[in-house]
């Protein structure tokens, strides 16, 4: 009996020991790969696709994206980003970018880059984004392709904006694709539905205070919905597969794009959390625009609407709510099992969900009157 426990304990020192041993060459390893790491995170580029910018309007910017080929589609897209983090998750790497989908399709792809607002636009109101500057800008694709429609795209908040464009001028609009875009704000499966709960926040002091809503602090809020995953498990991750040259690339896009957070006008801030996340006033048809009430049952056009079932910023039935207020006969739904931002940037969602996404939007562009030229400034 004794014999057999001291083998055993001898066993496991040598195990131990022989762990103990491939751990420090892992971590020597490691440690050599630091110019390699280091050299990726400098190389790394993001918003790969060629565009040039056609139109300015104060920190807007519209980008419009190069073809190599003449379009097939009739009617241009205009991607419509949300106003939190920057548009380039929509083209974030070749392989992993919706933008470049659509162009395969045969599409002309515009997408609308908010820029950063500063202290003197804190008084920049959803009218003044969706009324003033997504009108102005839709006008001029309109213009330019000698259309009377476009095909419109919102991301998350950008989606919601485009329901609001696309409820106030339906005839502009010929297809509306939603991704991830919250409409009915009375659900609590989202803590930032929690969190902005009037009991708790009141956003009134907090942009009062301070202008502007932080970029620090919308980024702290992201980080803390899922703060294991976001604050740990991701770092194991990348001391794990490190010496992954194809994990350093998709490691460092995601980082540079997470990372790269910007302030929201303070009273476009107020307006969305006040109005749409604390009163839900979009569904219950008492939200207004410039003093237009916004009836979403005037959107008519053909409708689309991805969602992802692991999202924990936009739960899927928030988007999928818009099925009962709108009067559209042609709605289409697409799931895919991912996260708010895997919705565009996984694998999965660009093997599975987007080729069929962009075949549908290709099977309902309405033919109409395109004229190729060059927007005026």
């Amino acid at each position: 009996m004794i014999r057999k426990l001291a083998r055993w304990q001898l066993d496991m020192a040598t195990r131990a020991g022989a762990l103990l041993l491939h751990e420090q060459q892992q971590a020597l390893t490691r440690s050599l790969r630091w110019p390699t790491v280091t050299g990726a995170a400098l190389s790394t580029r993001t918003g790969v696709t060629p565009h040039d910018v056609v139109f300015r309007a104060g920190s807007l910017a519209l980008l419009r994206y190069r073809r190599s080929t003449p379009a097939t589609q009739p009617k241009p897209l205009l991607l419509c980003y949300a106003l939190i983090n920057r548009p380039y998750i929509l083209d974030l790497q070749p392989g992993k970018s919706v933008v470049q989908r659509y162009l395969e399709e045969g599409f002309d792809v515009y997408m609308i880059d908010w820029g950063v607002p500063t202290y003197a636009d804190r008084f920049l109101t959803l009218h003044d984004y969706v009324s003033r500057l997504l009108a102005s800008v839709i006008e001029r694709v309109l213009r330019a392709h000698g259309s009377s429609s476009l095909h419109l795209l919102g991301y998350c908040m950008g989606g919601t904006m485009s329901a609001l464009y696309a409820a106030l001028e339906p005839r502009k609009i010929a297809t509306l694709t939603l991704l991830a875009a919250p409409i009915e704000f009375s659900g609590r499966e989202s803590l930032l539905n929690v969190w902005t709960h009037q009991r708790y926040f009141d956003v009134d002091a907090f942009i009062d205070a301070n202008g502007n809503c932080p970029a620090w602090f919308l980024q702290l809020c992201f980080l803390c919905t899922k703060p294991i995953q976001n604050l740990i498990e991701k770092n194991i991750a990348f001391y794990e597969q490190m010496d992954d040259p194809r994990f350093l690339t998709n490691f460092f896009a995601m980082e540079r794009w997470g990372n790269d957070n910007i302030p929201v006008a303070g009273e476009t801030f107020r307006e969305f959390v006040k109005k749409l996340y604390q009163q839900n006033e979009l569904v219950r048809g008492q939200f207004h625009l410039g003093g237009r009430r916004v009836e979403l049952a005037r959107i008519e056009c053909p409708l689309l609407l991805l969602t992802a079932t692991n999202d924990h910023l936009v739960a899927p039935a928030s988007t999928q709510a818009i099925r009962e207020h709108v009067s559209s006969r042609n709605v289409a739904e697409m799931t895919i099992d991912a996260g708010h931002v895997g919705l565009v940037v996984s694998g999965k969602a660009h093997k599975t969900l987007w080729p069929e996404a962009t075949r549908w939007l290709a099977t309902h562009g309405a033919p109409g009157p395109t004229l190729a030229g060059t927007l005026p400034s």
